[in-house]
């Protein structure tokens, strides 16, 4: 590691630029000197190549990289999102930035982290693609799909965030008593999240099993809960809610079990396909009470507007605290507890 400390230097791709204003604001809050994002033009050619072209120097700098790598609303793909961040990155490299770190809420790939059969495992390809010859030294994300993908990474440093530190302290002013909340996961694979939930806010928790048919994508066949959520208000907790698929299987499940409300909490509210259509139905039909997630994924303003019950926890000022510290070689051990 290059310990010699650069000006910090902040630069967003096109579809991380809703957070990193954000981040920006925040990061601007606690200095005495302000920042600016960096002037970059991100250019997308007729056979859909990508280049991104930095309009100002970064040499010497400690340069800080966001990307929301899930945001599709502006018609990118994932790989797209992914192939302009490399650009990024290695035109700062190229460029003699002092420290590059990567800032990217939704790591990509993150299911992709096992063997199931004939297949790659994405997940690590991706570590090997981010910490290359021309790769970042330092990558942020938040609540990884699975702590193992850390592992994947043999010289740069990954700092995986927790949702928790900042949906469990909005959650706790929602509860009206604690006696009458219960908090499931999905799935057994989010028990210990669930169990963490249940710990910080001091109340029950029970847990949802669920079987899949792994020849399908997103295909859950049945689901089963155990535990006593009669007359209780569950909140149903899970890293990501993609298709909603089996997040409307237990929010379905719960309220056939006598579940007073429910109401459900993630980090990132992906919505792909069909998803919002469904969660609006459940709320519609009085299943669904409620969705808090945070911005570490990008939801339109408009979808907000005319969704009142989904509430958005924002997790910039947490990544701007986590970029401050570590810009200023400082310990962030006590904000990933």
């Amino acid at each position: 590691m290059n310990h010699y400390h650069g000006e910090l230097c902040l630069i967003s791709c096109t579809s991380g630029k809703s957070f990193a204003k954000k981040l920006l604001r925040e990061l601007n809050k606690k200095r005495d000197k302000k920042i600016h994002l960096l002037d970059t033009d991100e250019i997308l050619f007729a056979n859909t190549e990508i280049k991104t072209v930095l309009n100002e120097s970064v040499r010497g700098r400690d340069v800080f990289v966001v990307q929301d790598i899930e945001n599709h609303y502006d018609g990118r793909s994932v790989d797209e999102n992914l192939r302009a961040l490399y650009t990024v990155i290695g035109a700062c490299r190229r460029c003699d930035a002092n420290y590059i770190t990567a800032v990217l809420p939704s790591y990509p790939y993150a299911r992709q982290e096992k063997q199931w059969g004939r297949e790659d495992i994405t997940a690590a390809r991706v570590a090997w693609e981010l910490e290359g010859d021309l790769g970042a030294d330092h990558i942020i994300s938040i609540d990884l799909h699975n702590p193992a993908i850390q592992g994947f990474f043999r010289s740069a440093q990954i700092e995986n965030l927790r949702g928790s530190y900042v949906l469990v302290p909005h959650i706790k002013t929602k509860i009206r008593n604690m006696g009458d909340t219960v908090v499931t996961p999905t799935d057994l694979g989010g028990a210990k999240r669930a169990n963490y939930y249940a710990h910080s806010l001091n109340c029950f928790v029970a847990f949802t099993f669920k079987t899949r048919d792994y020849h399908k994508a997103n295909t859950v066949e049945n689901m089963e809960l155990l535990g006593d959520i009669d007359n209780k208000d569950v909140y149903i907790v899970d890293d990501m809610i993609d298709t909603a698929g089996t997040f409307c299987k237990a929010a379905t499940l719960a309220k056939s079990k006598g579940a007073k409300e429910v109401i459900g909490v993630t980090t990132f509210a992906l919505l792909n396909n069909d998803a919002l259509s469904k969660l609006q139905e459940l709320h519609k039909e009085k299943i669904l009470n409620k969705l808090i997630c945070t911005d570490a994924s990008y939801i339109p303003a408009d979808i907000l507007k005319e969704n009142k019950w989904i509430e958005v926890v924002s997790v910039s000022q947490y990544f701007a605290e986590i970029i401050n510290r570590l810009h200023n070689r400082q310990s962030i051990g006590e904000l990933l507890n």
